[in-house]
């Protein structure tokens, strides 16, 4: 018999895991937040950018990129599905059976309408507090990346790249990301 549990007004991974596979919802603060299937630019800019990612790690034996959707558990009542997220080769180990436990090395989020706002402001701070070294907010509207370092539990924005151009990262040494490839 199937349990309904959308009465609730305050939810926990154990509410979230009765959720059927596949529902397009975050736990966010105990809240469960619906996240609507993204639009082909956004895929394409994800999909471009998980292939250069992911060659480079696979090239240098870093460690594992995921995408969404995926279950990152960074708390009992926080659980997000980035876009992109990418985990060092030494800490694997927070790959669980069912989902992510625990904070990734990178985060890499993708812009859109329906998801602005959550990615700019709540989950910024979600990420911030949990303590994930690097966040990425990619926006495929004016085709840049910003890339912000988490340093003494603060996000401080380290590089930004428009249009054209390459932005490296810090956590990956030595990954350059050239924008031309990421938004065409």
């Amino acid at each position: 018999m199937e349990q309904i549990i959308f009465q609730k007004d305050f939810f926990t991974g154990k509410d979230y895991d009765l959720l059927p596979e596949g529902a397009p919802y975050q736990l966010i603060g105990g809240k469960l937040i619906m996240t609507p299937a993204p639009v082909p630019f956004h895929q394409d800019v994800s999909r471009n950018l998980e292939i250069i990612i992911y060659n480079w790690l696979k090239q240098h034996d870093f460690g594992k990129i995921y995408d969404s959707p995926i279950d990152v558990e960074l708390n009992e009542t926080t659980i997000v599905q980035p876009d992109l997220l990418i985990i060092k080769k030494e800490r694997l180990d927070i790959i669980k059976e069912k989902r992510i436990v625990g904070a990734p090395d990178v985060v890499i989020e993708i812009l859109s309408s329906e998801n602005a706002y959550y990615d700019l402001r709540k989950k910024f701070k979600i990420y911030e507090n949990a303590g994930i070294p690097e966040y990425w907010i990619v926006d495929p509207e004016i085709k840049s990346i910003e890339i912000y370092k988490n340093e003494n539990g603060r996000y401080k924005l380290i590089k930004e790249v428009e249009k054209e151009g390459a932005i490296e990262s810090e956590v990956l040494n030595g990954l350059s990301v050239d924008l031309t490839e990421v938004f065409f």
